[in-house]
């Protein structure tokens, strides 16, 4: 335990990211077999993805069905580790020797990003199928003039995962219904020897992203445009009072106990193990990672849910697709890799993968039951459209979310302001 850091916030999807899967249940509904294979050329290819625990990824998982319903295609894959994949991805397409099929995200604030590998030259147009694939208003995530680099595997919620029972069994039976409900609840919990968040403060991937959340209901709910207009110098962060608020709610978090104990200094273990036994109730993170967190304490109920926002702003979750696939533009095996992504495009492909990963689907959401499970808490979010992508996602460069999440430490720490951190945001802003 995508989105998600090293270098940006959704490499933190890739930490906790959810793949407890020994089989990938596709072979049931996927294509006859050879159906998709290449008419002549090569059928084999390569396929490179970031991993960052002992879990077999859910990218190896659906290519090893793949070579199961198509027995005449071989696939070698190239796993790295998450912490270096975006540095290894960027230095073997400079020399030429990267995967053919090579897992990239939407955008342009991280070393994997589609936009910057693109305009580079080093990423394949790919067809229609993909076409079909990109999220509605997320069309400049994927490419440019009428082309796009990446094709969707599954859309991602970024916002709480939380501990149900744990929550009912320390006395919190309705989740708070906003920021202030919040604050009082985490000094009862911290006064019970509980938080209500388990952050990994040692680790910026993690203080980024619950940033962002924070910034989700005061910057983006009302202001979507938020970031065009900082790209077109209509706004800083520093002169947000939304991205203030943002900042400063984190300071508000910590003085109200809300972090466990020991919090600066806490890794991504501290949120698998403060959500899986209940010392913890909510963690930031990416929603796919309740499944993991189930396997792991399987008599816990585990949703997912929106950060409460302030009494004065609109609920606001983050949704996108923050994985994709591409093609590496000096594959000498496009045709093999552009059927396998015909396959992954398909219908039964993009919904069992979904299902499987903990995810939703690229495809098909409008006709989605969230009546049930994990998601049921955000439904009218994602049916109200009250949602978007992760913000870092169309800042120019992965500077500007180092600049926050390390600056996010400082304040957990009290060594920075947040008025330190939106300044030094606009200054990585031009790097």
């Amino acid at each position: 335990m995508t989105q998600h850091r090293r270098s940006a916030g959704l490499k933190v999807i890739g930490v906790l990211a959810v793949p407890t899967i020994a089989a990938l249940a596709l072979t049931g509904c996927s294509s006859p077999a050879g159906s998709n294979s290449p008419a002549g050329g090569s059928k084999e290819f390569s396929l490179s993805f970031a991993t960052s625990n002992t879990m077999e990824s859910p990218f190896q998982v659906l290519a090893e069905s793949y070579m199961k319903s198509h027995p005449d295609v071989k696939i070698t894959f190239n796993p790295q580790p998450n912490d270096s994949y975006d540095q290894t991805l960027r230095t073997q397409l400079q020399a030429g020797n990267a995967s053919d099929i090579v897992v990239t995200t939407p955008g342009s604030g991280q070393g994997r990003s589609i936009l910057p590998l693109a305009e580079a030259g080093f990423l394949e147009p790919l067809d229609d199928a993909a076409k079909k694939l990109v999220p509605e208003g997320s069309t400049s995530l994927f490419g440019k003039d009428d082309k796009v680099y990446g094709q969707a595997a599954e859309i991602t919620v970024v916002g709480l995962v939380a501990n149900e029972t744990a929550a009912k069994a320390s006395g919190v039976a309705d989740f708070p219904s906003d920021f202030s409900a919040l604050e009082q609840q985490c000094k009862t919990l911290q006064s019970n020897g509980k938080s209500f968040f388990a952050v990994a403060g040692s680790a910026a991937p993690n203080t980024g992203l619950m940033a962002m959340s924070l910034a989700g209901s005061r910057v983006y709910a009302d202001d979507p445009k938020w970031n065009e207009k900082r790209a077109n110098n209509q706004t800083t962060f520093a002169g947000s009072d939304g991205w203030k608020s943002a900042l400063e709610a984190v300071s508000k978090l910590n003085d109200a106990g809300c972090f466990q104990q020991g919090v600066a200094g806490a890794g991504f273990d501290a949120i698998t193990q403060g959500l899986a036994t209940g010392t913890s109730l909510a963690g930031f993170i990416p929603a796919p990672s309740w499944k993991q967190l189930k396997s792991a304490a399987a008599s816990s109920d585990f949703d997912v849910r929106a950060l409460p926002a302030e009494k004065d702003h609109k609920a606001f979750t983050y949704a996108s697709a923050n994985y994709a696939f591409s093609i590496n533009a000096a594959s000498k095996n496009k045709d093999a890799a552009r059927a396998f992504l015909d396959w992954t495009a398909e219908p039964e492909q993009t919904k069992a993968f979904a299902e499987i990963d903990g995810a939703l689907p690229v495809s098909g959401l409008d006709s989605y039951d969230f009546s049930s499970g994990a998601y049921k808490n955000v439904a009218d979010l994602i049916k109200g459209g009250k949602y978007g992508p992760l913000p870092n996602t169309q800042w120019p460069n992965s500077a500007v979310y180092d600049a926050l999440a390390s600056g996010v430490q400082g304040l957990i720490t009290g060594q920075k302001t947040a008025d330190q951190v939106l300044q030094s945001m606009d200054a990585a802003w031009g790097q």
